[in-house]
């Protein structure tokens, strides 16, 4: 459904008033969540899993975890009606919608902005991260960034065209030497390279711990720092309501805050093999991540299976013994989904 809704209103979206295009996003939003849909049932089990860290198992409840899906449905629906409206906003209005926040923004711009460095992002699919790369490229340093390869070859040409836009180069996900690109991008001076991490299940993805379960994120984020020396940064990105003279500059009632932390101390790892020491970095900004996405859950925009507990481990390669073990300890012990529907089993969804 999201596929049609958004192919049959991208190519007028930026002429088109603001509120023309977020309203049936927004109708679309309420009707996938009622309906129950396949992305709105994993949407909800992956969000369990983050009150009950955050909260305990006894705060999780039916009626709790729905009423947050319907935020965070409407919060994702709100991001593609934005997107897709972009060149109709001015670059003003666009600033005024994004602020920063965290204690890692100001070593982060004194290294890519005030000096010739450049630095990687670890980051997720929360908020809005094209207003994030357009305002990162106006505050901080130019940025080069990855795009998954969709099949809808439509949306991906979309897509890219909207970030390309807002000044962003972008490569895409299977291309022959990505990381390889990446660091020579990273070879210039005053390049950031924030990278959406949060969900890996290709061969080279790494088993981290998040939200008390076991999940597998993109290993490029550690693997940029280590190899080229640079110290890591992590981003969270959530809505904020708008008010007063900001609100009026942004045309909305509704912003951004990018929360940067970091950064990670790459060289206390060095002691390490190189691969081990990209794993234990790699949990290091997950760590840091989660907590953001426990603070704001609705903004986490993860319709997708993640958790290892709704994957099919028999298909599912180069998972490691104590992670397989750890699992089917759990699941043996207790069950995130107690209440859910049957669990979907697709690793490729």
């Amino acid at each position: 459904m999201l596929d049609t809704i958004v192919i049959a209103v991208m190519r007028g979206a930026s002429h088109m008033p603001e509120a023309f295009v977020r309203a049936p996003f927004l109708l679309a939003a309420d009707a996938a969540w009622l309906a129950r849909t396949t992305g709105v049932r994993q949407l909800e089990r992956n969000l369990r899993h983050v009150i009950a860290h955050r909260d305990g198992a006894d705060a999780v409840d039916r009626a709790g975890i729905r009423r947050l899906s319907r935020r965070a449905m409407r919060s994702y629906f709100s991001y593609f009606s934005e997107a897709l409206s972009v060149g109709a906003r001015s670059r003003g209005e666009l600033l005024a919608r994004i602020r920063p926040d965290g204690d890692g923004f100001a070593p982060l711009r004194r290294l890519i902005h005030d000096h010739p460095g450049s630095a990687p992002m670890a980051m997720g699919h929360q908020g809005n991260w094209d207003y994030a790369g357009f305002w990162a490229h106006d505050a901080l340093a130019p940025v080069t960034t990855v795009a998954e390869r969709l099949s809808n070859r439509a949306m991906l040409d979309a897509f890219v065209a909207i970030r390309e836009r807002l000044g962003m180069t972008i490569l895409l996900t299977g291309q022959q030497g990505l990381t390889e690109r990446l660091k020579r991008a990273m070879a210039e001076p005053h390049v950031l390279v924030p990278l959406l991490a949060d969900r890996d299940l290709g061969p080279r993805g790494e088993f981290v711990r998040a939200f008390g379960s076991t999940i597998r994120v993109a290993r490029g984020p550690a693997t940029l720092a280590y190899d080229l020396h640079t110290p890591l940064f992590v981003a969270n990105i959530h809505r904020e309501t708008l008010t007063g003279e900001r609100r009026s500059r942004a045309s909305s009632s509704h912003g951004y805050v990018i929360r940067i932390t970091g950064p990670l101390d790459i060289d206390r790892f060095r002691t390490l093999p190189r691969h081990e020491a990209i794993a234990a970095i790699t949990q290091a900004w997950v760590d840091r991540w989660a907590a953001g996405v426990e603070d704001h859950p609705e903004d986490w925009h993860m319709l997708q299976p993640i958790f290892l507990e709704d994957l099919d481990l028999d298909r599912l390669r180069d998972v490691p013994a104590d992670v397989l073990a750890r699992v089917r300890d759990k699941a043996l012990g207790s069950d995130a989904c107690a209440d859910c529907d049957t669990r979907e089993r697709s690793v490729g969804a």
